[in-house]
């Protein structure tokens, strides 16, 4: 019996084989050939290229003339033509946030997951940002293609938006950003709840139904620290990525979040929804 548990203790402590680990690099391929793998990355891919360029496009050959219209008021309109499919494609990329990992855990395939690399944290930092990487590729391609088919669109009408300032880049950048994020959000809500379903309504939820209860509130109880709060909303700190500044814009009351802290208050949520999720996937046996 000491020899056998001496034994085991020799096993249990012995180094695997380079062959047999799973570093970042393997778990990173893994998890990319799961993603490319499953039918629903392909169709919320389709379906979020297919919204962001034929918005752009729609909304680009409709526009008037823009003959006698100052340049800043142009670039603003430009940026806001290329980022009106933008709330509908955070719904596709929270679904699929959502699927990339209460997928795995309807089919059980997250035990074997979970078997190959017992910490876990890697495996989720990996899913991550293979969906991560993925999400801004898709978007950002998307959108500068929807750019380029509403500008040589609106250039017959007189439309001309700087699409090199700086001013108009950023914000056009910062739509993909803030996909990318809130697609990080959903794979940490569906690591939480570990349903299709339930991830789903709960990321619907979020970033549908509480702006609109928050507002109906607001306006019956009239109060202005219930706006305030609103403003620290997933969509509505978010929104601020790839929203265009005006030169004249007017003050606002209560407060009112920039492109900079809107993208704080963002991170700050994604981080802390993922930090949750990975504590208690870490804690539970699957």
């Amino acid at each position: 019996m000491t020899a056998t548990n001496a034994a085991s203790r020799n096993r249990a402590t012995t180094p695997l084989p380079d062959t047999l680990r799973l570093g970042a690099g393997r778990l990173v391929r893994s998890e990319w050939i799961k993603l490319r793998s499953i039918r629903s990355t392909w169709w919320c891919s389709a379906v979020l290229v297919a919204v962001t360029i034929g918005t752009a496009v729609l909304v680009g050959a409709g526009s008037g003339s823009g003959s006698g219209i100052p340049q800043d008021l142009v670039n603003g309109l430009g940026v806001a033509k290329n980022t009106t499919a933008v709330p509908l494609a955070a719904l596709i990329v929270g679904v699929l946030g959502v699927l990339i990992i209460s997928g795995e855990y309807g089919t059980g395939q997250i035990r074997s997951t979970f078997v190959a690399a017992p910490r876990r944290t890697g495996v989720v930092f990996a899913k991550a940002a293979v969906l991560a990487l993925t999400t801004f590729v898709v978007s950002a391609v998307a959108t500068w293609v929807g750019v380029a088919a509403s500008t040589a669109l609106e250039a017959g009408h007189g439309f001309h938006p700087d699409v090199a300032d700086a001013e108009v880049v950023l914000p056009l950048v910062g739509a993909s950003v803030y996909l990318t994020m809130i697609a990080l959000l959903a794979f940490s809500i569906g690591l939480l709840v570990r349903s299709s379903a339930g991830g789903i309504a709960v990321t619907l939820g979020i970033l549908l139904v509480l702006p609109v209860v928050l507002a109906l509130v607001g306006d019956v109880l009239r109060a202005q620290w219930v706006a305030d709060v609103s403003q620290f909303l997933p969509s509505a700190a978010g929104g601020q990525l790839y929203h265009y500044d005006f030169a004249d814009a007017s003050g606002q009351q209560g407060i009112v979040l920039d492109g900079w802290t809107g993208f704080a208050v963002l991170l700050a949520e994604v981080l802390v929804v993922g930090a949750l999720a990975l504590t208690v996937a870490r804690r539970r046996d699957v």
